[in-house]
């Protein structure tokens, strides 16, 4: 197991849910996110998504579109992201980082470039939005061969017979969007997240992070019960859309209640 998947592993090995919780690199400036990321470790956070800005995000709801634009607009590139990205990994050295984001960024100057300079910076995982397993030499080797998780999502429509070729090559975890559509808008029942679950856990050893539309402590503790983790990202980008570069402490007050949420769910069940 490389050092990369061992983090991940440990994340999730604790013996109660994980918290993964995502902001935008560069939102509001470059300069601004590494104080952010603390935010989320010292809030309790067990997994990092650091977002990588696009032009497209065509999986995004308003609030991280939004993100994204300010953190364009403030000059924020990919050596920049890789640069907040080896910062962190020197300041928390066990905590997992994973980039999150669409092709177009990660590709443009070959894959290999790409994989090699998130390793270097310390980088655990990476989620692309928009290269279907069907692609996956596109990217996906060239992160295998540095020891990088290839993290693929999973959704309400991928069936029985989808589901081998979404599994086939991804490691890390596996992240169940829980709702057909955009980030940050409408939420799933939970009877519908305990069956696809269960579903998965049926298929794979990974574990299983829920995301999608959870947004408060109240949504995440019931899904944090069924679930190996519960992904927060657009409440969070939220607050810092509103406090911009002192979102630092409203950051961390909001995940240390989503994070007693999550990991104490199982224990508060009778």
């Amino acid at each position: 197991m490389t050092t990369s998947a061992a983090r991940l592993a440990a994340a999730f090995g604790q013996g109660r849910p994980a918290l993964v919780c995502f902001v935008t690199a560069g939102d509001p400036t470059p300069a601004a996110t590494p104080a952010i990321l603390d935010a989320l470790v010292a809030g309790g956070a067990d997994v990092i998504e650091l977002g990588m800005p696009f032009t497209d995000p065509m999986a995004d709801g308003p609030a991280i579109q939004a993100a994204n634009l300010r953190a364009l607009h403030a000059g924020t590139t990919t050596p920049a992201i890789l640069t907040i990205a080896a910062g962190f990994r020197a300041r928390h050295p066990h905590v997992p980082l994973v980039l999150m984001g669409y092709a177009n960024p990660m590709t443009i100057r070959g894959a290999d470039w790409f994989a090699d300079a998130a390793a270097q910076a310390g980088v655990d995982g990476v989620i692309c939005v928009d290269i279907p397993p069907e692609e996956d030499p596109e990217l996906g080797p060239a992160l295998r061969s540095r020891g990088l998780s290839l993290i693929r999502l999973a959704t309400p429509t991928t069936d029985a017979a989808r589901l081998p070729a979404v599994l086939d090559g991804s490691s890390g975890f596996v992240y169940y969007v829980s709702v057909a559509g955009i980030t940050g808008k409408q939420s799933a029942a939970l009877t519908s997240i305990e069956e696809a679950v269960a579903r998965l856990k049926a298929t794979t050893d990974l574990p299983i992070a829920v995301g999608f539309g959870v947004r408060t402590p109240e949504q995440a503790g019931p899904i944090a019960r069924v679930a190996d983790g519960v992904v927060v990202g657009s409440a969070i980008v939220d607050l810092v859309g509103q406090h911009g570069a002192d979102a630092a402490e409203p950051v961390r007050l909001l995940v240390a209640q989503l994070a007693e949420a999550v990991h104490s769910a199982r224990s508060l069940v009778a």
